[in-house]
């Protein structure tokens, strides 16, 4: 009994890590300022010109910012981002990205 317990624990945890970002979102939300302006103070844009963050799955937000500073998204706001992302390090991504998916949609 006392394995099946520890077996059920593992594969709950298994299957529960790659939810959790990789960021600090605490850290996060200190570097977001310059975020707020296009895509507001709580992760939801006012234009619609501008995407909403708030909710978005880590993974896909720190992707599409790696993408923004690799110059591999063209298009739209792409030069825009890529300046922003520019500078950022690859903590600062995760930071970000996990202070958006920690945002309520």
């Amino acid at each position: 009994m006392n394995i099946r317990l520890k077996l059920v624990a593992l594969a709950v945890y298994a299957v529960a890590l790659p939810g959790f970002a990789a960021g600090n979102p605490a850290a996060g939300q200190q570097k977001s300022a310059s975020c707020q302006a296009c895509h507001g103070a709580e992760g939801k844009a006012k234009v619609t010109l501008y995407p909403n963050l708030a909710g978005q799955h880590a993974d896909y937000l720190a992707h599409a910012m790696h993408a923004y500073k690799k110059g591999e998204r063209s298009g739209g706001q792409a030069e825009v981002m890529k300046a922003f992302v520019s500078g950022l390090s690859d903590e600062d991504i995760d930071d970000l990205a996990a202070w958006y998916a920690s945002m309520k949609p």
